[in-house]
């Protein structure tokens, strides 16, 4: 009897999580997908990391929807501090599913899908925390302009990164647009119209990344830049990162008169003044995390 009783429980356990299909002889499994995204969230860093290795984490709809979820949940939190994007598998990203570029998708389709990554890649700039891309492996197309628009990317030695788009027939018009704002124009030029991949080592002295680092310390000096971040006022991280892309998109003396301000502004928060008062007193500031004012 006991014996009879622990098999139904295992058998409605085992069904509860599978639902198996009966088709003549064949039997056939449907579970639950793998997410093709995963958010983990731990001291201030949150972890995001493409998980959809088999289709080389093709920035498909879903995908990039999925990753924008990912971005905005509790973006505003304090709680919230900095965003290390990952990947799994050997390919970082190889940009947009070409599946869904067909004639078959029509027009209103292939709108909806750039108009979403361009979306996310904005975003990436505009949210008030820095964005890290942690790269091992090959980024392109599409996921190339991932790692242009991050704050930050740290990348191993064996990372590549290419814009191989013209050679089937679909220039990377979207991913120039980060692109040529990281590289000079003649690299990214070149690029564009050879899609021939570049190293590691050039996209560090082009400026594509910030640091190139060996395959086996990738996440130890990734991590050991958020937690630098994270040891910081989230306000004042706020207000500078927005400033900074705000002042690169104008003229030098316009730039000089927005930073002037936004200093005085930074002066007048409770946390840039708890930081100039422990610089004077000697200690480590005590920092509010709260875009409060210390004074008008």
């Amino acid at each position: 009897m006991a014996r009879s009783l622990l098999c139904r429980a295992v058998g409605a356990f085992q069904l509860s999580r599978t639902t198996t299909l009966l088709t003549g002889t064949r039997f056939y499994s449907q579970t639950e997908p793998e997410p093709l995204t995963v958010r983990q969230q731990d001291n201030g860093i949150r972890r995001i990391i493409l998980n959809n290795p088999k289709k080389r984490n093709a920035l498909s709809l879903s995908m990039l929807e999925s990753l924008r979820e990912n971005i905005l949940t509790d973006v505003n939190s304090e709680d919230l501090r900095v965003i290390i994007i990952s990947a799994k598998g050997p390919v970082f990203s190889s940009g947009h599913d070409l599946k869904e570029l067909t004639s078959a998708q029509g027009r209103d389709y292939h709108t909806k899908v750039f108009h979403t990554c361009a979306e996310i890649m904005t975003l990436i700039q505009d949210i008030p925390v820095p964005v890290i891309a942690m790269v091992n492996g090959v980024a392109t197309a599409a996921g190339c302009q991932l790692v242009a628009s991050c704050d930050v990317a740290v990348v191993s030695e064996k990372s590549t990164f290419a814009t191989p788009g013209v050679n089937v027939g679909l220039f990377c018009s979207t991913p120039a647009v980060a692109i040529g704002r990281a590289v000079p124009r003649k690299v990214a030029m070149e690029m564009l119209f050879t899609g021939t991949p570049i190293s590691s080592h050039d996209a560090l002295l082009h400026g594509l990344v910030s640091k190139v680092v060996p395959e086996e310390r990738l996440e130890e000096e990734t991590l050991a830049i958020a937690r630098r971040v994270c040891q910081a006022s989230r306000p004042v991280v706020a207000l500078g990162k927005a400033t900074f892309q705000r002042q690169m998109a104008q003229g030098r003396d316009a730039a000089y008169a927005t930073a002037s301000k936004v200093m005085v502004d930074n002066l007048a928060l409770r946390d840039g003044q708890e930081g100039i008062q422990a610089f004077i007193e000697k200690r480590k500031p005590v920092w509010s995390h709260k875009a409060e004012k210390a004074h008008d």
